[in-house]
């Protein structure tokens, strides 16, 4: 949910009685600072914040340069001066920085995707009070989990949007989806385990859940309720019928994740590899996103959201909170 929403969001999650949350990784120190005083000054009840744990990549001059010759069509196309693109990585690992905010604060829950941190950082975070979850794609990766220090296990279905939350493993014919994961998951760990991914109505959480998940951790319901910060075209897409197609794609950061497939994926992949490491790729594509989203294109935006985007609803975050639990 990086990009597409902020404190409002999680505090109106949590304040209708579901684990709202806060995506922290494209946030710098002090916007994380900002958005957790938001949500301890609005409510009183638990939330999740979230980061990543990958291990930032060495920059491969060359493979930068095969790169932007991939999308030099596309700037000559909108006018844009390549060399005038800065490169930087877009995304922040959890950090020490972070993990003394997380102190400070007490956050109630911290999530991770791409493994945990280091083992003195979560010693840190658990000393501070905090239940740690992350998420796991293959029963595998579950089981690594529970043997570093997680609480719970996300069971991450092939279906979700975003970011694969892989980190054992490459390859994508390991990524199965939800229901088919989330009991073989279950049955292999002693965590309690959160299913993810395709779940869009109180149906598909009662089905998790009969399943043996604890409950479900759902994202692309709430992309276009008016607390998130979608982007127009992002939003429009969402309600449109390409929303019906998306696929995996490593043009946007590096790394696979589920989009509304778009011209940029079309052309291009979904899956390149040329793209840099994650999450070098974005540098690239950020002038190119910003020129044709300003023209009303989503061709070049990463338009997240999982393969069941029918719970899309232009609904406030509470009202829609409450519907999946079925209440």
């Amino acid at each position: 949910m990086a990009g597409v929403q902020g404190s409002e969001l999680a505090i109106a999650v949590s304040n209708a009685g579901g684990l709202g949350s806060i995506p922290c990784a494209m946030l710098s120190p002090e916007q994380i600072r900002l958005e957790l005083s938001a949500i301890r000054a609005r409510t009183n009840q638990p939330y999740n914040v979230n980061f990543f744990c990958h291990t930032p990549p060495e920059p491969d001059a060359a493979r930068e340069t095969v790169w932007r010759a991939a999308l030099s069509r596309y700037y000559e196309e909108f006018g844009i001066d390549a060399s005038a693109i800065s490169q930087g990585p877009g995304r922040a690992p959890f950090g020490s920085e972070a993990a003394d905010l997380l102190v400070e604060f007490k956050a109630p829950v911290v999530s991770f995707h791409f493994g945990l941190p280091s083992a003195s950082l979560m010693a840190r975070v658990k000393a501070s009070g905090s239940i740690i979850l992350a998420s796991a794609t293959t029963v595998e990766e579950a089981l690594w989990l529970e043997a570093h220090g997680a609480d719970a296990v996300i069971a991450q279905g092939f279906e979700a949007g975003g970011h694969r939350g892989m980190f054992l493993s490459e390859d994508l014919t390991t990524q199965v989806g939800t229901f088919a994961l989330l009991p073989q998951i279950v049955k292999a760990v002693k965590l309690p385990v959160i299913a993810a991914g395709g779940i869009a109505d109180a149906k598909g959480v009662a089905a998790a859940l009969s399943l043996g998940a604890i409950a479900v951790q759902i994202g692309t319901s709430y992309l276009i309720c008016p607390e998130a910060t979608t982007h127009a075209v992002h939003r429009a897409a969402l309600k449109s019928e390409a929303a019906r197609h998306t696929a995996l794609t490593n043009l946007f950061s590096g790394r696979p994740a589920r989009s509304i497939v778009n011209r940029l994926m079309r052309e291009l992949g979904p899956m390149s590899d040329i793209a840099p490491a994650f999450p070098l790729a974005t540098s690239a594509i950020a002038p190119l996103r910003a020129k044709a989203e300003s023209r009303g294109d989503g061709g070049f935006s990463p338009l997240w959201s999982g393969q069941n985007a029918s719970g899309c609803v232009e609904l406030a975050a509470a009202e829609l909170t409450r519907r999946l639990a079925g209440v």
